[in-house]
């Protein structure tokens, strides 16, 4: 194993200062509530390793209250005119914005993304995807249905599904949640919304701004707590309908095999890589490469882990690509010098370190970085990695690494990079670099994925945008974005009139 070298960048530490743990509570039926167990959860954040808030530990009753309540408000909601649906979410999306700030500065305290650059744009657009939605449900037309009876007309509806249990990740706190919240209760659907218990201070701010709104009771309800129990209880709740589920595809098999027949809408883990061709602009493709591996220190399910060069153009990239790791500049995520924040928790941070040492046992090449930082508040702060000749035996290649890690493995030509692209069993969102217009549609009709990102960042997303899982693939089914995920949280309603057998 070599030693990397030089060091990577790393801001003067120094001591955020932190606001005074508060004690948050659960929502059910429009009421801000303890918890009937009267426990508490205290949150440490990453960034300083303090204290945050703490959260109610609930119990199987508080998800009785809040499956009854919204059961309750379903029946009102859903005949609630979609045009009045839209305009109370345009005043949660206005409610996001007045918040923006207070959001995001918690959610860069309990997650460590870096303020300036990447918690702000993250509320910003949490806010437009409400926007979008409320746009969207004013235009979800159905189709009406040419009938082969003359006397017959045949119309379709969108109806909601009714209560949906909502449980998201912790690396996009307030963003993820609101690709499932905003367009569920747009369509007219309730929901239970349970946030990470790593991040769910951020969920629940997010709730208190969406109440700002004067929402009706029960139409959002907000209990955060783990999986095993919390999440599993709303799961297999008997009064809820649909489960959307955003994380790692291990979670995901549980909770579709304990979901029975409820509907399901899951978008789960990626591992997809970026494949560098011979003929790309290899300073340009290094430099968005390194976004896709570093951006939100690499904890985002369609970041770069894995990169695939061509032969001949590989030890030119992996120069290029230690040049673009040495200018990340790791530390405080409110100092706007910097580039990475910590890691969210000490999982994802031993799951790096497992990656890492396996690859270099089985002969891959530590180019740079490949540890945790010294020298701040918590031992979250991972420096930014580059691995280059990472064998196919390798578990970065089958697993999520989650982590600012740079992947790289050669190949010697279109069809073996073809082939390494496939592997795995994840198929969410790859990246491709290349000048040649047949090559890239080669590609574009080739690679199993769900998303293709061509000469630019695998990171690359705009909200309106379906993203999801390829078929035959462990990324999931169903689509985020914009009105994909509308149409996911509909089903569709057929009526069939007959004009003629009517009292004349």
């Amino acid at each position: 194993m070599s030693v990397p070298s030089p060091l990577p960048k790393l801001a003067e530490p120094k001591q955020t200062e932190m606001p005074e743990a508060r004690h948050y509570k659960l929502l059910i039926n429009g009421q801000w509530v303890d918890g009937s167990s009267g426990e508490e959860i205290a949150v440490h954040s990453p960034v300083t390793g303090e204290i945050l808030g703490y959260y109610p530990k609930a119990t199987r009753e508080d998800i009785d209250r809040a499956v009854k309540a919204a059961q309750q408000a379903f029946e009102k909601w859903r005949l609630t005119p979609p045009f009045e649906r839209a305009a109370l979410v345009h005043r949660m999306a206005d409610a996001i914005e007045r918040n923006l700030e207070k959001l995001a500065r918690l959610k860069t305290l309990e997650n460590g993304k870096p303020y300036h650059s990447e918690a702000i744009p993250c509320v910003q657009e949490t806010a437009e995807n409400f926007r979008i939605a409320a746009e969207d449900i004013k235009r979800l037309e159905s189709p009406i249905i040419p009938s082969r009876d003359g006397h017959k007309r045949i119309l379709t509806f969108y109806r909601p599904y009714g209560v949906w249990t909502v449980i998201t990740p912790w690396n996009f706190p307030t963003l993820i949640p609101s690709e499932t919240l905003a367009p569920g209760l747009a369509a007219g659907n309730v929901i239970i919304f349970k946030p990470s218990e790593y991040t769910p201070l951020s969920g629940l701010a997010l709730v208190e701004a969406m109440m700002e709104a004067d929402l009706p009771p029960g139409i959002i309800q907000c209990i955060p707590g783990d999986g095993p129990t919390v999440g599993d209880w709303l799961v297999t709740h008997e009064g809820v309908d649909a489960i959307a589920f955003t994380g790692s595809d291990r979670t995901g098999r549980i909770i579709a095999s304990r979901a029975g027949l409820k509907h399901t809408l899951m978008e789960m883990g990626g591992n997809g890589p970026t494949i560098i061709l011979d003929d790309a602009d290899l300073e340009k493709a290094a430099e968005l490469t390194a976004f896709g591996c570093f951006y939100e220190a690499g904890q985002v399910c369609c970041a770069t882990e894995r990169i695939l060069v061509h032969k001949k153009v590989h030890k030119e990239f992996v120069d290029l690509m230690s040049e673009q790791a040495k200018n990340i500049v790791l530390g405080d995520p409110f100092d706007q010098k910097v580039t990475m924040g910590p890691l969210c928790n000490e999982m994802t941070a031993q799951k790096m370190e497992r990656h890492i040492k396996d690859a270099l046992e089985k002969g891959a090449h530590l180019v740079f970085g490949g540890k945790r930082a010294t020298g701040f508040p918590t031992n979250l702060y991972f420096e930014p990695t580059v691995v280059d000749n990472v064998p196919e035996t390798s578990v970065i290649h089958y697993e999520e690494s989650f982590g600012p890690l740079a992947a790289i493995t050669a190949a010697e030509s279109d069809e073996e990079l073809l082939r390494l692209a496939h592997i795995d069993r994840y198929g969410l969102q790859m990246g491709l670099f290349t000048s040649s217009l047949q090559r890239a549609f080669y590609f574009m009709e080739n690679l199993r994925t769900g998303n293709l990102v061509i000469n630019d960042n695998t990171d690359y997303w705009e909200p309106h945008v379906p993203f999801g899982g390829a078929g035959g693939t462990v990324s999931g089914h169903g689509r985020i974005g914009g009105k994909y995920t509308m149409l996911d949280m509909v089903y569709l309603n057929t009526v069939v009139i007959d004009f003629m057998n009517v009292k004349k």
